[in-house]
This record gives C-alpha cells, structure tokens and sequence, in this order.
C-alpha cells in the first residue's frame, strides 16, 4: 500500500467509513504500526483496541496496556495483570490492586504467599 492509498484510507476511515476502518486495522496490525492502531483505538473503534491489546502484549509493552487499562478497558488489565504475574512485577500488582482490580490482588496474594 502506497503512502496515498493509506492517506486515502485514513481519511475514508475518519469519515465513517467502515470498511475502510476494517482495512486500516487490519493493515495497522500486519506492520504492528501501534501509532495507527492507537489513534483508531482512541476514536472508539473496539477492533482496534484489540489488536492493540494484542499487539502490546506480543511486545511485553507495559505502559501501553497500563494506559489502555487505566482508561477502563478490561482487556488491557487483565493482559497487564498476566504480564506482570510473568514479570513478578509486585509494584504493577500493587498498583491495579488499590484501584480496586480483584484479579491483581488475587495473583499479588499468591505471589506473595509463596
């Protein structure tokens, strides 16, 4: 896809063309261009969020899955909270737990019970 063809793209998609914001994903995800599937996922496209999830995941990428889970999305706090089990990072733990995220306390509880 050309620089024109994905400008093209872009500006279908900001008009509300659906299949345009399904191509944009999916084209996004294939080059792992997070930067696209960030601005798609902060303008309420779920798909996007979703790949990005994934994608942060793939990459061990805290702080994008932390700002996904701290704006509410669930997916992105329970991927946070199974990175941070793998990573024994008790302060990610920590933090989710006093937001109130009962997943986070539980897997802090059997971390530190151990």
């Amino acid at each position: 896809m050309t620089e024109s063809d994905s400008t093209e793209l872009r500006e279908r998609a900001d008009n509300g063309d659906d299949g345009a914001i399904d191509e944009l994903i999916e084209f996004a995800a294939e080059l792992g261009d997070m930067g696209e599937l960030r601005r798609l996922a902060d303008s309420g496209s779920t798909d996007a969020a979703d790949e990005l999830i994934q994608l942060a995941g793939e990459r061990s990428d805290m702080d994008e899955l932390r700002r996904l889970a701290d704006r509410g999305n669930t997916t992105a706090a329970d991927q946070l909270i199974e990175l941070a089990t793998e990573l024994g990072d008790m302060n990610e733990l920590r933090r989710l737990a006093e937001k109130g995220n009962a997943t986070a306390a539980e897997q802090l509880a059997e971390l530190t019970a151990e």
